[in-house]
C-alpha cells in the first residue's frame, strides 16, 4: 500500500512540534526517519497509525492492503507494549479478537509465532522473555494483521548492541516486500533499512533533506558495501549536528 500526508501538522498546548509536511512512501519502499531529539519523529508516526489526531493536514492509504489483512496499518512500539497478564500467544492474537473466528485466530497467531521463532513460547510471560524475544512478540503481534503498511518506533533502542544486530537483521527479513517506516536515532541503522532516508529538522519537525540508499536492501552486509553506508551516515550527520546540538542545550518542549 501506498501512503500519503498532507499539510501535516501537530502541536502540544499551542507549541509547534511538527510540520506543516507532506509525505509519500511508495508501496513496497523501506523509510527510514532521523533527526534531532524532540523534533517529532514518534509524533509524526502516531498520526501515520492513527494512534494520535493531527492538528491539521491529513493522512490517507492508496491500493489494495495484502489479501488476508485485517487491518491497513501495524505498529510496533519502543517499549515492547505487552501485556503482562498475557502469554505471548495472548499478545500476538490481540489485534485478532473481535475480528475474526478462534479458529481463524488460532491459525494466524501460530504461523506469526513460527515466522518470528517464537513457537516454543507460547506459553510463556513477557516478564520470563528477554528483551530481544519480547521484541519478537511486538513484531508477531503486528505482522499477524498481515498489515499493508509497518510502522516501528525506534524498535531496537531498548536492546543491547548484540541483540540489536541479530533483530535488525531478522526483522529486515520477516518484512521484506512490506512498505515500512521506521523511526529512528541511529544513523547507522537508518541507512541498513531504508530504501531512502528523510531528515527532519529541529522542532516543529519538518523535512529537511532526504537521501536514497542506492546499495540494493541484500547487499548491504557485503564488504563493498561498508563505505558507501558509511559516506551516507556522515552525509546525515552533517546535516543534522547543529540541530542535535541545541536539542540538547534546549531540552523537551
Amino acid at each position: 500500500m501506498r501512503l500519503r500526508a498532507r499539510n501535516l501538522a501537530h502541536a502540544y498546548d499551542g507549541l509547534a512540534a511538527l510540520g506543516p509536511l507532506d509525505l509519500v512512501v511508495e508501496a513496497g519502499e523501506r523509510l527510514a526517519i532521523v533527526g534531532p531529539s524532540g523534533c517529532g519523529k514518534s509524533t509524526l508516526l502516531a498520526i501515520l497509525g492513527g494512534l494520535l489526531r493531527p492538528s491539521g493536514g491529513r493522512v490517507w492509504f492508496e491500493g489494495e492492503a495484502p489479501s488476508g489483512s485485517i487491518v491497513p496499518v501495524a505498529y510496533v512500539f519502543q517499549d515492547f507494549a505487552l501485556l503482562p497478564w498475557r502469554t505471548v500467544a495472548g499478545n500476538v492474537a490481540l489485534p485478532l479478537e473481535g475480528r475474526l473466528p478462534r479458529t481463524e485466530i488460532r491459525a494466524r497467531v501460530g504461523a506469526a509465532l513460527a515466522r518470528t521463532g517464537l513457537s516454543d513460547f507460547a506459553g510463556r510471560f513477557p516478564r520470563e522473555l528477554s528483551g530481544g524475544m519480547r521484541q519478537r512478540v511486538g513484531i508477531a503481534r503486528a505482522l499477524v494483521v498481515e498489515p499493508g503498511v509497518l510502522l516501528l518506533d525506534e524498535p531496537l533502542s531498548a536492546l543491547d548492541a548484540q541483540t540489536r544486530e541479530l533483530l535488525l537483521e531478522d526483522i529486515l527479513g520477516l518484512t521484506e516486500g512490506a512498505t515500512l517506516v521506521w523511526v529512528t536515532h541511529n544513523l547507522e541503522e537508518a541507512v541498513r533499512v531504508a530504501d531512502r532516508v528523510i531528515l527532519l529538522s529541529a522542532r516543529p519537525g519538518r523535512i529537511r533533506a532526504e537521501i536514497a540508499v542506492p546499495v540494493p536492501a541484500r547487499e548491504r552486509n557485503r564488504p563493498e558495501a561498508v563505505p558507501v553506508l558509511a559516506r551516507l551516515r556522515g552525509e546525515l550527520w552533517a546535516l543534522l549536528r547543529e540541530d542535535a546540538r541545541r536539542a540538547q542545550t534546549e531540552g523537551p518542549p
